[in-house]
């Protein structure tokens, strides 16, 4: 086969690290891709939202799977052009997208299947919006509707906090038209996991369990990020929580999603809080989560390019997908500034090592200079991951190869894999 990944962060080097072990590929491509993807596939110079350079680039080179990796192709229909081109893609279209593409409509698909999540209201007025969140004493969660690249969400702990993030989406516009409107929710309490299953738009694989930590510092202190770290399998995420996020979250999604004629094939992801009353859905987005594709992957046992193709072709029915027993954990090293403007160009050292066994280090914000040295490019630049025995031997094995890698200003969490 011929694959094509779409993307170039960390969960795009993971999918294409993990799609390169696979028998059935003899020819590997990523679309921009980076210097760590170029490791084990051939760069294509075409952005991921550049939907007719890529559709066209598929057809001129005979390409037999398309995987797309971020979020903003898929709003932006790459799935559907390329469904019409004949080339299986592993995304949802751009009707199905919708649900990471907007909250209140994934709110309303929640609302309509009887998915657990908290109470909320949508808005696109300060005073109303204000008075919702100060009637619950300000302990809410404000979020930009559309896609604020994994910003545009703020937890609030008073009402002085929830009017400042209201006023900053609604009047300052912080997220452009993503924050035009927003979803004011109830604060929930208790530990989060991430729970991803792959789908043809009927059937569903469910993927081992995960859990990220998304605030810059340590002790879940600071502003919310895309990501800083991420482990698998969470002790949170037993059998028989997964099986009721199955059964009451995400078959319901796949099947209240194929009722309103927007069928959902690829990866599709439940974020809960796992609160005394049982999971509550916080969000759903309509791709693998990163950082948590990253320990993910490197725990699938199978290949995963037979259950990509069968999501891809509408029938999951014959896929089986296995877990390595073991735990990892994956720590991101972030740019000097992150999550506001970073600094770019910062030479990075170790990359190369050397690594214990079971140690991969993803590339996310890195590009290559003039003179061929890997620097930095982006807010999250590299994602430390490490197989372990446990938990706490994956986490000791990610944080000895973290401690070889150097670029000025890195900061990264030193408690990942810690969270109750």
């Amino acid at each position: 086969m011929r694959v094509l990944v779409v993307g170039s962060g960390g969960r795009e080097h993971a999918l294409a690290w993990k799609i390169s072990r696979s028998p059935l590929v003899r020819a590997l491509f990523a679309a921009p891709g980076n210097p760590g993807i170029a490791r084990v596939a051939t760069l294509v110079p075409l952005a991921a939202t550049d939907v007719a350079g890529l559709v066209a680039w598929v057809r001129q080179n005979a390409i037999d799977l398309v995987v797309v990796g971020p979020e903003a192709p898929l709003v932006a229909g790459l799935v559907d052009r390329l469904q019409e081109a004949g080339v299986p893609a592993f995304g949802p279209a751009a009707a199905a997208a919708e649900i990471e593409g907007s909250k209140a409509f994934a709110k309303d698909v929640m609302r309509a299947a009887g998915i657990p999540t908290a109470e909320y209201e949508t808005f696109e007025e300060v005073a109303p919006a204000v008075a919702w969140a100060r009637a619950r004493d300000g302990r809410v969660v404000v979020k930009a509707d559309g896609l604020a690249a994994g910003k545009g969400v703020v937890v609030c702990g008073d009402a002085a906090e929830a009017e400042a993030a209201l006023r900053a989406m609604l009047v300052d516009r912080v997220h452009g038209g993503a924050g035009a409107r927003v979803v004011v929710e109830e604060r929930l309490e208790g530990p989060e996991a991430s729970c991803i299953c792959f789908t043809d738009g009927e059937r569903i694989r469910l993927l081992a369990a995960a859990q990220d930590h998304k605030r810059i510092f340590d002790g879940d202190r600071g502003p919310n990020t895309g990501g800083m770290g991420a482990f698998s399998p969470t002790p949170n995420v037993t059998p028989a929580v997964a099986e009721m996020v199955e059964r009451d979250v995400l078959l319901p999604a796949v099947r209240e999603l194929a009722r309103r004629g927007r069928p959902f094939r690829g990866a599709l992801y439940a974020g809960l809080m796992l609160t005394p009353r049982g999971p509550r859905v916080l969000e759903f987005n309509a791709r693998l989560g990163d950082p948590e594709t990253q320990p993910i992957l490197l725990r699938m046992a199978s290949d995963v390019v037979p259950a990509l193709l069968a999501s891809a072709r509408g029938d999951l029915s014959g896929a089986e997908i296995a877990f390595d027993p073991r735990a990892a954990v994956g720590v991101v090293l972030a740019a000097e500034g992150y999550p506001g403007e970073v600094a770019r160009g910062d030479a990075i050292d170790g990359l190369d090592g050397p690594f214990d066994e079971g140690v991969q280090v993803f590339h996310a914000g890195t590009a290559a200079d003039a003179a061929g040295r890997v620097v930095t490019s982006g807010g999250r630049v590299l994602t430390v991951c490490a197989l372990g025995r446990d938990l706490d031997d994956a986490a000791a094995r990610a944080y000895a190869a973290t401690g070889r890698i150097r670029f000025r200003g890195m900061q990264y969490r030193k408690d990942i894999g810690k969270k109750p």
